[in-house]
């Protein structure tokens, strides 16, 4: 996907083939098409500041979107992924962090689709789907950390 960037930290690498294969075929599960999306793979100070500087809010957090478009079938967005966060999470709910580094890419996909978590429906519709979707990809995607020095 040619409108697909994934990016990581220096101490972190990714395996993007595998984000790139996932995307696709959430793109046709979802049916949505990319303008431009860029997925970066962060430490949690990193977020931390993001997290501060446009949203106000002073606090660790596992994912950050943007979206840049209005449009919730023609995306374009930004997902930054703490992996620190995911790694902390994966312990905390006994899932393996490739796992919980799928459900973070499809939670913001989710956010980029019009998805939200504000009230107690939304983040239960939201969380229906997520779900649903990390079991469907779930064992077909592994090792997409190859590399992290913590």
């Amino acid at each position: 996907m040619k409108s697909l960037s994934v990016s990581s930290s220096q101490n972190i690498k990714v395996d993007k083939k595998v984000i790139h294969s996932l995307v696709a075929k959430l793109s046709k599960n979802l049916k949505f098409k990319l303008e431009s999306l860029n997925i970066n793979f962060v430490n949690a100070e990193y977020l931390l500041n993001l997290n501060k500087d446009y949203l106000n809010h002073d606090f660790n957090t596992d994912i950050i979107t943007f979206n840049y478009t209005g449009s919730n079938n023609f995306l374009d967005g930004e997902l930054f992924i703490s992996v620190d966060e995911a790694i902390k999470n994966s312990m905390k709910f006994k899932v393996t962090i490739d796992s919980e580094l799928i459900r973070l890419v499809i939670h913001g996909i989710l956010h980029l689709l019009g998805y939200d978590d504000e009230t107690k429906p939304e983040k239960k519709k939201m969380k229906v789907k997520e779900n649903l979707l990390t079991e469907l990809f779930d064992k077909e995607y592994k090792n997409l950390i190859i590399e992290y020095d913590y």
